[in-house]
């Protein structure tokens, strides 16, 4: 039995930083086993959040660059955190950033260049899981099912709130996974246009009330009535959701509680429509599950078709990076880390690039 010592990095659609997932992975006959050892979250500084916030509008050459600098920094923060807990590594498993997710256009790009980050870290690398499954036909995303499937079967359904939100339960045999819709991204949105980073605990939302007009327009968005596999990217937000926002004359508070249900509202939607028995559990992490308001809000709004599980507060904030990890070791192993029933890609595959420091 290998014990693997994998260090897991996520950067998410909600630009709050990155995160740092220390852990162990091993097999134990058929179940796969974990341990976070340590953590660590690097806030962006308002120019990276930016840089990364408008990557997508720069140029080819400049994208590039950006690639490539910030690959160098992500492992300038894996140095830092290796020497200061004095961790021994055997591979870094990097999701990067997504700048671009255009699947129906066959193209998904994360910066954070494998090779820059292998040089400066000076350890073995596995990164860019996407892309080969996009160019298999599929969505690309979401990725963290198969961490949901190999580590969080006991749960019916497993709800992710980062920027996006996202589902993953078994359907006939297989893994179903798809992007519900939003999370994080419109809330942050709405602070950040008033100099908040975000609502600690929802307490801004709610103290406000529901814009019924708002609402309304958000529910409509034409996403929510196609059928999965489907996956949303930081394009979609921008040409969907930020011009209803901004013409939306009201307070943050009353902005952000529409959001807060809007979002519960299209989650309790796909949990009602797919549950299989009464007594189903909801096991969620992400930022969002950090949103008292929101999980209250969500409960609410699911009623008895199905109980709300949050667990601890460290995997509720590295649950991504530990899957990054999860999916690292199994690239090394040749083993399935992305499937076919949740992407819609022509067959499961063994995805990411492996690069050696130099």
């Amino acid at each position: 039995m290998t014990t693997y010592k994998i260090l897991g990095l996520m950067s998410g659609t909600s630009l709050d930083g990155l995160d740092l997932a220390y852990c162990t992975i091993w097999q134990e006959g058929h179940t796969w086993q974990f341990g976070i050892k340590k953590t660590k979250s690097v806030s962006y500084s308002a120019e990276m959040q930016s840089q990364l916030k408008d990557a997508i509008l720069l140029p080819a050459d400049s994208l590039l660059k950006l690639n490539n600098t910030y690959g160098t920094w992500l492992g300038e923060q894996c140095n830092l955190f290796i020497e200061d807990n004095g961790l021994e590594v055997d591979y870094i498993a990097s999701h990067g950033h997504t700048t671009h997710h255009q699947p129906e256009n066959g193209l998904t790009y994360q910066i954070g260049s494998g090779q820059h980050l292998a040089n400066a870290s000076k350890q073995k690398v596995v990164s860019d899981f996407r892309t080969n499954d996009v160019a298999l036909g599929g969505q690309g995303a979401p990725l963290v099912p198969i961490g949901d499937r190999l580590f969080f079967n006991k749960y019916d359904f497993c709800l992710n709130l980062g920027g996006i939100s996202n589902i993953s339960f078994e359907h006939n045999g297989s893994r179903v996974a798809y992007d519900i819709g939003l999370a994080n991204m419109i809330l942050n949105y709405i602070t950040r246009k008033n100099d908040l980073d975000y609502d600690a605990g929802g307490n801004l939302a709610k103290n406000g009330k529901i814009n019924t007009v708002m609402l309304q327009k958000l529910n409509a968005l034409e996403f929510y009535k196609l059928p999965f596999p489907k996956s949303i990217g930081y394009e979609w937000f921008i040409e969907e959701v930020v011009p209803i926002v901004e013409s939306t004359e009201d307070s943050m508070e009353n902005l952000l509680c529409t959001g807060v249900h809007h979002i519960c509202e299209q989650v309790a939607i796909q949990i009602k429509a797919n549950k299989k028995k009464a007594g189903s559990t909801l096991f969620v992490t992400g930022g969002g599950a950090l949103n008292d308001f929101l999980i209250e809000t969500l409960q609410q709004k699911l009623g008895d078709s199905a109980k709300v599980v949050v667990p601890s507060k460290q995997l509720i904030e590295f649950k991504e990076a530990l899957v990054f990890a999860l999916m690292g070791v199994l690239r090394i192993e040749k083993k399935t880390n992305v499937l076919c029933s949740v992407t819609g890609a022509k067959r499961d595959s063994s995805s990411g690039v492996l690069f050696l420091p130099s």
